[in-house]
């Protein structure tokens, strides 16, 4: 049996294919630039580009099952071509899939995708625990991370626990047509995120709180547009309440409890100059 992995050099994409080749499965990545992929060892790396329907062909020649994002990987654009995807998908044999879901609402991949006769599982994450490598610099440089909102709580996940659900509902039965939403264990606000990397790091790492002013002025001059800044302020004021409230989902997929913040900054220590 051969697995697609779309996305497959990205957060998620990399560690599933890791964990899908560990256990035993045939893995095929999809990759814009497969001489630059850097996947591991037994893995079928293909060029192909997501938003370019024609190119997904030999990809998914002889697939069972894949694991779609709803995204472009260059600039994280949503796909408007999802319907040809999984026409694609079904003409060429596949039979299940895994959806990583890039917003709230189901777009048009994830419409089709349910529409079809695909066996689907849709996977939302909260905040990805990655995301705190945007404080690596300074906290490597000045021992400091400026952020705004203090009180917005996060029950972020590893992105590895995404990929074990991810695994999991595409090599066993029991997932088809489940919507899961993935947490770690634990709800956090920017200091208590703060407060261990330094724990982890074993030195002192401050937290400095930006205004809501001066964090728009920083978005703006990374070149954020106005809607991406609308989006960022709704996430932190007013968050969906799934994005802070700590399921067990990825246990009861998986067997195994989720991940700690603490493991993944352990485990990404380097990066801070740990």
């Amino acid at each position: 049996m051969t697995i697609l992995v779309t996305g497959a050099t990205g957060t998620v994409g990399r560690p599933l294919v890791e964990q899908l080749l560990a256990a035993g499965h045939r893995v095929r990545a999809l990759t814009r630039d497969p001489g630059r992929a850097n996947l591991p060892e037994g893995t079928e790396v293909v060029a192909g580009e997501l938003a370019d329907t024609a190119s997904l062909a030999p990809a998914f020649a002889g697939v069972h099952a894949a694991h779609l994002i709803t995204f472009n990987g260059a600039d994280f654009a949503p796909l408007h071509n999802g319907a040809e995807i999984v026409d694609m998908a079904v003409r060429a044999g596949v039979r299940r899939v895994t959806v990583l879901r890039g917003d709230l609402d189901r777009g048009p991949l994830e419409q089709a995708v349910v529409a079809s006769s695909l066996e689907w599982t849709d996977l939302a994450p909260v905040e990805f625990m990655s995301n705190a490598l945007e404080w690596a610099e300074s906290v490597r440089t000045e021992g400091v991370v400026r952020e705004p909102f203090a009180d917005a709580k996060s029950a972020m996940v590893h992105e590895a626990d995404i990929a074990a659900v991810a695994a999991t509902a595409l090599t066993t039965d029991g997932h088809g047509g489940r919507e899961y939403w993935l947490t770690g264990p634990q709800v956090f606000t920017p200091p208590e995120k703060v407060r261990t990397i330094s724990e982890v790091l074993g030195r002192e790492v401050r937290y400095v709180e930006l205004s809501q002013d001066e964090v728009v002025a920083q978005w703006r001059r990374s070149g954020y547009s106005t809607s991406d800044i609308e989006f960022f302020l709704a996430m932190r004021t007013n968050p969906p309440e799934a994005g802070y409230t700590v399921l067990p989902t990825v246990e009861q997929v998986t067997g195994r409890p989720a991940r700690t913040f603490a493991q993944w900054v352990r485990e990404n220590a380097a990066a801070f100059g740990g």
